[in-house]
């Protein structure tokens, strides 16, 4: 059974001390839904204060990056072992943000993969159509094409440690929302592509969760799809109250 998840993407926002806030206003609201998987990604210097606060909380806490090689003379880099050192649970890649700003690529984001998931490294892989491609009704062959240059070239998927995220690129940081119904067309045509690549058993137990402008009043009606599994947060995230309403709405 799959399970459904709320992630909330801190991105380049909050220092060390309005984090620890963030996260103590978060615990003192967060009734704790086992059904639900609820995570926060802070800045790589507050990674280490963020998961000692929430160790016991049922919290997960995630990096918003990692290198492709576990050591080396890669200065200003930082390795899956430097993570798990400090307790962090995975790392979201492939983010539109990442892509675009930093040039990252189908092949670098394979070996962030590979080396990720061969270290039993979680990871939420994000992938998304731009404006342009939803447009000329390009969507499905844009998502598709990600998958296929990344996840599908990896044999053994296991769905434990993959979560994919659908990011309509158009949808961040904009305001607009795809609708519950677009959500779930997508969501279904990525579950259907797993089902062809890994089979079933796969595709039934993998979570496909949605980022894109997901606002207290949006959440609800986008996650109640049957094929959405929960959201990856931005700017709601960083609001207690809007992130915890949004983990309740699932």
């Amino acid at each position: 059974m799959r399970k459904k998840i709320v992630a909330g993407n801190w991105k380049m926002n909050v220092d060390l001390n309005e984090s620890a806030d963030l996260i103590m206003s978060i615990k003192k609201i967060y009734d704790h839904n086992p059904d639900v998987e609820v995570c926060i990604a802070p800045s790589f210097p507050f990674l280490k204060e963020s998961s000692e606060l929430c160790q016991g909380e049922k919290i997960k806490v995630l990096a918003q990056n990692v290198n492709d090689n576990l050591k080396g003379a890669f200065t200003g880099e930082v390795s899956i072992h430097m993570l798990k050192s400090i307790n962090v649970d995975g790392v979201i890649l492939g983010h539109s943000e990442r892509r675009e700003y930093y040039n990252e690529d189908d092949d670098l984001l394979l070996r962030k993969l590979e080396v990720s998931l061969e270290n039993n490294f979680k990871v939420y892989f994000c992938i998304g159509e731009s404006l342009e491609d939803r447009e000329k009704n390009n969507h499905f062959e844009k998502v598709k094409n990600q998958l296929e240059k990344t996840v599908f070239k990896i044999d053994n998927i296991d769905p434990e440690n993959l979560v994919i995220a659908y990011e309509p690129i158009w949808a961040i940081g904009t305001g607009l929302t795809a609708s519950p119904e677009q959500a779930q067309e997508i969501h279904k045509y990525i579950r259907n592509l797993l089902s062809e690549r890994y089979g079933n058993k796969i595709s039934d137990n993998t979570s496909i969760i949605y980022g894109g402008s997901v606002k207290p009043n949006s959440a609800r009606d986008i996650f109640e799809k049957q094929d959405v599994d929960g959201g990856l947060i931005g700017g709601a995230s960083l609001s207690p109250q809007d992130f915890i309403d949004i983990v309740r709405s699932i």
